[in-house]
């Protein structure tokens, strides 16, 4: 049996897990449910190193971000074998990636996440229900009742009721099955006027999804892994906006569209404590090993590890042929088909710079994602149905050529903060690249507050985004704190006998509710920092 919950929450990513703290502290009883068998959504099951903004050391994020960032660093700082000079260093980087100023392994985030928990599921509040899928929601008078859920495991369903629901699925599923008005794909440049946007609205247009995967290299052993049965439709792929073949070592510079070529050396010898990782001065991305590098092999001990770690999230395994949200299945198969191509090209047919061809020993890591074929649990999904919300942030809220560089928009009903370029991966309606300068944005609460349902909201990317928009609220600490927000307004309504509309639509019900969210410390507003 189930305890029956103040708080529902569907999907256990980074929104779903920071919203079940938030709700957990507060007192409050939380039911908390995931399709895979990790919590932690894009950090660990989807395997993706954080993304984001230059200034997360110092500030921009909220205080349990932080506290999940810092608990990564203390285990690697106990448990692994660094050496004195990475041991000391506070602002550790473990992987050494150029991504971010912390990339790590998904399992020492998951440690991390689930030692975040422990407290609250040894005192009942929380019970995680994982390999759990939402299939069905009831509802009445603009409010869920209750969400049935099977066990992936023995099918089994289980019917829960609580007063207020959090979405924190990747897909923002839970929207479609209880009749949530929401978007997906592209809005018409009509309906909000976004520079962007196209004329006409486009709902299966969405990003590309990624299936990534983790890879060391040991030179003179041979690991090639069978030939993907879809190998040779890859190998001849070449797409419209691409300078040559997907599978290759040219592909387009993001920002200005012009081909580049990436360079690809296992376990470079350049000193891991050299390597900057800074997206607003270089996104790091021309050189693939170290882009997304994971363990650095030379901030440990000599001897301790043979390779280093790299993960695979590249332009070659972005797919983009079928929309994820309507085709999950076909669409995740295809994913799945081209990351194992991508590998097998590697092993065989892959440039080196030595003059030869293949890379057999490339070993695909099963042990780091937790499956047995080395492929991450679940696909990096980039876009998700989004609420028709109170408030739709769009493109001229936050690009630097609508704003300016220094030209955050406020909102006065703010309940956070983030940071990153406006980026948008290729798309299933045929898009390259968007990727826009922004500046570092605010949270408006009626970005998280549906237009008519009542006791539901979202904790990922299913806020009141745009297709454009989506592709700078959509990361890591952006999500976390959205999902942080979620919980806390949840358990703040519970206490107070409000709703969210209430809380987001009067200024002394939400400044009371603000009050709530800087004793947690959740960062609200910026200090003077330009956008890039």
């Amino acid at each position: 049996m189930i305890p029956q919950p103040d708080i529902l929450i569907v999907g256990g990513g980074l929104g779903g897990v920071a919203a079940a703290l938030a709700a957990c502290r507060a007192g409050r009883c939380v039911v908390m449910t995931e399709e895979t068998d990790w919590i932690g959504g894009q950090l660990t099951a989807q395997a993706v190193p954080p993304d984001e903004h230059p200034w997360v050391e110092r500030f921009g994020t909220t205080a349990t971000y932080r506290a999940l960032r810092e608990g990564i660093r203390a285990y690697y700082r106990q448990w692994y074998p660094l050496r004195s000079e990475a041991l000391g260093l506070t602002e550790l980087n473990p992987g050494a990636g150029r991504v971010s100023k912390l990339c790590h392994e998904p399992r020492v985030a998951l440690a991390i996440l689930e030692a975040m928990l422990a407290p609250h599921r040894a005192s009942g509040l929380l019970t995680v229900l994982t390999e759990h899928r939402a299939v069905s929601a009831e509802h009445d008078n603009d409010a869920i009742t209750a969400v049935t859920v099977r066990d992936l495991r023995g099918g089994t369903r289980r019917t829960v009721a609580a007063p207020y629901v959090i979405d924190a699925t990747e897909t923002g599923e839970l929207l479609e099955l209880a009749g949530v008005e929401h978007a997906s794909g592209a809005e018409s440049q009509d309906e909000f006027g976004e520079p962007h946007a196209p004329a006409q609205a486009q709902p299966g247009n969405q990003q590309g999804i990624t299936v990534c995967f983790a890879l060391s290299h040991h030179e003179g052993e041979d690991h090639t892994i069978d030939r993907p049965g879809t190998y040779d439709f890859w190998r001849a792929y070449r797409p419209e906006f691409w300078p040559g073949p997907l599978l290759g070592f040219e592909a387009p510079d993001p920002r200005t569209l012009e081909p580049v070529p990436r360079t690809f050396v296992p376990n470079p010898e350049l000193d891991p404590l050299d390597v900057s990782a800074d997206q607003s001065a270089d996104a790091g991305d021309k050189e693939l090993w170290g882009f997304r590098r994971i363990l650095a092999r030379k901030l440990h001990r000599a001897g301790a590890f043979d390779s280093d770690i790299t993960l695979v999230n590249w332009p070659l395994n972005d797919y983009w042929l079928k929309p994820f949200i309507g085709q999950e299945a076909e669409a995740l198969d295809g994913a799945r088909q081209l990351s194992l191509s991508v590998l097998y090209w590697l092993q065989t047919e892959a440039p080196r710079a030595d003059g030869g061809t293949g890379f057999p020993g490339l070993r695909i890591r099963p042990d780091v994602t937790g499956t047995a074929d080395g492929l991450a649990k679940a696909a990096y999904v980039r876009e998700s149905r989004r609420i028709k919300a109170v408030t739709t942030v769009v493109e001229q809220d936050v690009a630097i050529d609508a704003v300016g560089p220094y030209g955050t928009r406020h909102y006065r009903d703010s309940v956070g903060v983030g940071g990153y370029r406006i980026d948008l991966h290729p798309s299933t309606g045929g898009d390259t690249y968007i990727d826009i300068g922004s500046v570092p944005f605010e949270i408006p609460l009626g970005a998280m507050v549906p237009r008519r349902v009542r006791n539901l909201l979202p904790a990922g990317k299913n806020i009141g985004t745009t297709h454009i928009t989506n592709g700078c609220y959509r990361l890591h600490p952006v999500e976390w704190n959205v999902g942080e927000v979620a919980g806390a307004l949840a358990a703040h309504c519970l206490a107070e006998d409000v709703e969210p509309h209430q809380v987001q639509a009067d200024d002394k019900r939400f400044e009371e509710f603000a009050r709530v969210l800087d004793r947690a410390g959740v960062q609200r507003s910026w200090p003077d920092v330009r956008g890039y």
